[in-house]
């Protein structure tokens, strides 16, 4: 059985953000991921992990502002300076957190910018993010995201896309963020692309579709899937990355099985 990682950005949300380890902990996960640290100085973090003897297992870097609508900054082109500062942000919280891997938001498509522009300002930021995050043995994914359902507008909205833009960034520590809700809504046909791609796939995640609630809750074959994992000897991490129906506690009938 894979291991799983709590994304305390959906799980335990009935708790404050620090008493969410201690809740994770106890539910049985080692690991945890969520969406951003930034709001808590990173030894605060660091101490709650060490507590709960957990792994951090994944965060974002800073999407520009999330509050206004904001996704992310990679594709944005005349933003490059301030994407390299949440660069090196997320690169000293990754230090510190013990963490080996940080998801680059891609960002929602600018109005006035064409495709060819975009690409380019999205390769040349990977890159760096990369070779930052080299100097300490870090992995960088990118995320496709569904713009149909999730985020409109949202720019890396294809899988295909984003097994194509590993090639072009060309760097050994970028892998695919295989988000399973995003992409059976983008494409289907999960597992000839986990078979096909495991060793371009850097982390996956895991909600039902329709409503992104808990494996079991919808159309997803999970107990299939993640005996393919196995299968496949994938030895990463997979983050429960969904709204549960009711309580997070409630609703991990699913793992126990």
């Amino acid at each position: 059985m894979p291991k799983f990682a709590a994304n305390l950005s959906f799980l335990f949300t009935e708790a404050p953000f620090p008493e969410r380890f201690r809740r994770a902990a106890a539910a049985g996960f080692k690991g945890v991921e969520y969406m951003s640290p930034y709001d808590w100085p990173a030894h605060d973090v660091a101490e709650w992990l060490r507590d709960n003897d957990l792994e951090q297992v994944l965060f974002n870097c800073a999407a520009g502002d999330w509050a206004a609508g904001e996704r992310g900054l990679a594709c944005l082109p005349h933003r490059q300076g301030e994407f390299a500062e949440s660069i090196e942000r997320a690169l000293d919280y990754a230090v510190v957190l013990d963490c080996e891997r940080v998801h680059c938001l891609a960002g929602l498509r600018p109005a006035g910018h064409d495709e060819a522009e975009l690409e380019a300002t999205y390769i040349a930021n990977l890159r760096f993010a990369a070779d930052r995050f080299a100097t300490i043995g870090a992995t960088v994914t990118i995320e496709p995201i569904n713009s149909r359902i999730d985020m409109p507008g949202y720019w890396l909205d294809d899988v295909a896309r984003g097994f194509r833009l590993l090639e072009a960034v060309d760097r050994s520590n970028v892998k695919l963020q295989y988000d399973i809700y995003h992409a059976q809504i983008i494409a289907g046909d999960l597992a000839r692309t986990l078979g096909a791609n495991l060793g371009r796939i850097g982390h996956i995640q895991v909600a039902d579709n329709p409503g992104r609630h808990e494996p079991g809750s919808g159309e997803i074959n999970y107990p299939f899937l993640f005996d393919l994992l196995d299968r496949l000897g994938y030895d990463g991490w997979v983050g429960c990355e969904y709204r549960p129906l009711t309580t997070t506690e409630a609703g991990l009938g699913w793992l126990s099985k």
